[in-house]
């Protein structure tokens, strides 16, 4: 059954329900990323009484105002492409950032984490999508990055590992073969750099060929919350 059928028949399911359901498919070891982007403080506080406290925006100031109302023990990942200039405004709460792909925002990080005291774990975005309009690094940019002075003295940031998006086809090998990718070039960095611990990887309409894969975080929204209203 094609998986984008199966999310939109999760909408008439609750939150919680959807919470139980998945979690049933996620073996130990993978951390499940509730993709809260778009939806109102309810829905994310219904996911938290259902147990879930991994949360993941796309925009900082939606998840600055929603860490604002929200229980203080949420991890917040920020999971959308980053602008460097607004990085000051989630510094003293962000637990993981996804999707860094500059050396630059990575500069900017440590400049904010260190004026809160706070080291940063981040996630360096490996481009395995063949389209055109998905971000990322290539793997000599990203061994270039780790291999650099710079980096090697930035004391408020820590990369911990890679995070991927595979091109949103319906082709489940081209999608496999994208994700075999990134587990790959994670494996040969992980031997390099010990502190490797994350794999991200995976979301509503192809996770478990993700932890098929390798995976063990996967960034689940729709599946979770049902289908988003972009025109709100």
């Amino acid at each position: 059954m094609n998986s984008y059928i199966f999310v939109e028949q999760l909408d008439i399911m609750t939150i919680s329900q959807n919470l139980t359901n998945i979690q049933k498919t996620i073996p130990k070891g993978v951390t499940l990323v509730a993709v809260s982007k778009t939806k109102p403080v309810s829905d994310i506080q219904e996911a938290y009484d259902a147990g879930q406290r991994v949360f993941g925006e796309n925009k900082i100031q939606e998840m600055v105002a929603k860490y604002d109302e929200l229980p203080k023990d949420i991890s917040w990942h920020m999971i959308g492409h980053l602008q460097s200039n607004k990085v000051k405004y989630m510094a003293h709460f962000v637990d993981l950032i996804h999707g860094i792909d500059s050396f630059s925002t990575l500069q900017e990080i440590n400049k904010q984490a260190k004026k809160h005291n706070r080291i940063i774990n981040c996630l360096l975005q490996y481009k395995i999508a063949q389209e055109d309009s998905k971000f990322g690094l290539s793997q000599e940019e990203i061994n270039n990055i780790l291999n650099s002075y710079d980096y090697k003295n930035m004391e408020n940031i820590k990369i911990v590992g890679l995070m991927g998006m595979a091109s949103f086809v319906d082709d489940e090998i081209q999608i496999r073969e994208e994700f075999k990718s990134l587990k790959i070039f994670y494996d040969q960095l992980k031997d390099q750099h010990t502190q490797f611990s994350t794999i991200s990887m995976g979301m509503s309409g192809d996770y478990p060929l993700a932890i098929q894969e390798g995976s063990n975080m996967i960034r689940v929204g729709s599946a979770i919350f049902g289908n988003r209203n972009y025109t709100k």
